[in-house]
């Protein structure tokens, strides 16, 4: 007798298990199918294991210029190994405490690989769940709502095979027991940019080789040449508007080339590794989709504002949708969703308010539109601008590279985006998103008292300056 849930979550990352704990909360039984381990790719393989071995990085770096905050710290060396072993045990303490949310829920876990069913004995409609264990064992499960969240791995470019040692993606890259000497990254987006300034930082020789005309292509201009000008100052070599060419790829004796269209007409590029950040691909493969109604287009899941496919009482979230491939995403559209199911009428996800964040050195974050974007949709826009570079706290902590933009429409005075790139910037551009949330003015945000000193008060100063009151400037 197949076992029968109110929800049944296909996929234990971030996004499943919070749909799973809300379900919980509203009353729902609840399963999981995860082939894997609890947490998914943002514990084990993206967000934590990554920022880890950032911050280890960061503490190197801090240490190697000990001296200009008056502290001898003697020769500074690392050791990777006890970098990877405190980044494994940041994500043994996560796993457990995600295993512990379960239980205190009554969520049931099936370990094994889940496949969608089509209409048949077990159930009359699509989405019953066959589960292919280890062991060859098969087991069935028939959901009442059944939510897709089965994430993404990394994408690579036609032709260029990864194989796992001297061409890479991230996935393989945590996994290194020592660091090269020298990388050649594909590839200048979000996971690009912060390989690129880790391994810098530990003393790796980093060329980043870029498709577009510049890193960080869908940051606001300013950001991404800042963040440029800042990376090649640590002799970080960036090669934007280059086309690689997989074909020309040889490896070999410790060293692999690789050659790219560039301006100048062909480079070649030679490291020891090439590590390959050029997006993600949603997991939608042999998964069963194919015996439903659910729509496949440009390789996601077709769904709508609340996050249902084609067959009603199967929704779907997170990276397998595509659009914005972040985690606090992927949450919320779970919470979301479950929230459709119970028929509690959710306001759709605005996705102009959702921060973005990029963990380099330094910190990039946004939320809304840029100055280009603004424009772009037809708003007059004013924008404020205040630079880090005399803000106390920046002084104080050894930082003060960066600046905080605000993007506004000139009619209406409504912040439209904000941007910022600097120190600890992921940890301030929550109060940008709630002002987004509560539609807050820049005047408001300008009345409101900032501590001092802080490196909020940037923020306070950047929403002066649009309408040219900035104290500091």
């Amino acid at each position: 007798m197949s076992q029968e849930f109110d929800l049944v979550v296909l996929g234990g990352g971030t996004g499943g298990y919070v749909a799973a704990i809300r379900a919980s909360q509203l009353g729902m039984k609840v399963a999981i199918v995860e082939k894997e381990k609890l947490g998914g790719t943002c514990l084990h393989r993206g967000c934590i294991p990554s920022k880890a071995l950032l911050r280890s990085a960061e503490v190197f770096s801090t240490l190697k210029e000990a001296d200009k905050y008056g502290v001898s710290a003697g020769a500074v060396g690392y050791d990777f190994s006890k970098i990877q072993e405190r980044k494994q045990g940041i994500i043994d303490q996560l796993h457990k405490g995600i295993q512990y949310l379960m239980k205190k829920g009554s969520i049931t876990i099936f370990e094994g690989f889940g496949r969608v069913m089509g209409p048949s004995i077990f159930s009359p409609q699509a989405g019953a769940v066959r589960i292919e264990k280890e062991n060859g064992d098969q087991e069935m499960i028939v959901p009442r709502f059944l939510l897709l969240a089965t994430g993404s791995r990394p994408r690579t470019l036609p032709g260029l095979v990864i194989d796992g040692s001297y061409v890479v993606t991230s996935d393989e890259a945590l996994q290194w027991e020592q660091l090269p000497k020298s990388v050649v990254i594909v590839g200048g987006g979000v996971i690009g940019i912060e390989w690129a300034s880790m391994l810098n930082d530990f003393g790796v020789d980093v060329t980043i080789v870029e498709y577009a005309d510049r890193i960080l292509p869908f940051e606001d201009e300013e950001v991404s040449k800042e963040l440029a000008r800042l990376l090649k100052k640590r002799k970080v070599n960036i090669v934007t508007g280059a086309k690689v060419l997989p074909e020309t790829l040889e490896k070999g004796e410790g060293k692999v080339s690789i050659s790219a269209e560039t301006k100048n007409g062909v480079d070649r590029f030679e490291a020891e590794k090439v590590l390959v950040s050029v997006g993600r691909q949603a997991n939608v493969e042999n998964i069963g989709l194919e015996a439903t109604e659910i729509k496949i287009e440009r390789g996601v899941v077709v769904v709508n504002e609340h996050f249902q496919t084609a067959e009603s009482h199967i929704y779907a979230i997170g990276d397998v949708i595509g659009g914005l491939q972040l985690a606090h995403v992927a949450s919320h559209e779970g919470i979301l969703a479950v929230e459709h199911m119970a028929g509690l009428n959710p306001h759709p996800l605005d996705y102009t308010k959702v921060p973005k964040c990029t963990y380099s050195r330094p910190e990039v974050a946004n939320v809304g539109l840029t100055e280009k974007e603004a424009r772009e949709q037809g708003f007059e826009v004013k924008v404020g601008k205040f630079s880090f570079k005399p803000l106390g706290k920046a002084l104080i902590h050894g930082e003060n590279d960066g600046f905080v933009k605000l993007v506004v429409d000139a009619k209406t005075n409504d912040l439209l985006g904000v941007h910022m790139i600097g120190t600890h910037v992921t940890d301030m551009i929550s109060e940008a998103g709630l002002a987004r949330v509560l539609d807050a003015t820049p005047w408001e945000i300008g009345q409101t008292i900032h501590p001092h000193p802080s490196l909020s008060e940037a923020i306070m100063e950047a929403a002066l300056a649009v309408d040219g009151k900035a104290i500091h400037n």
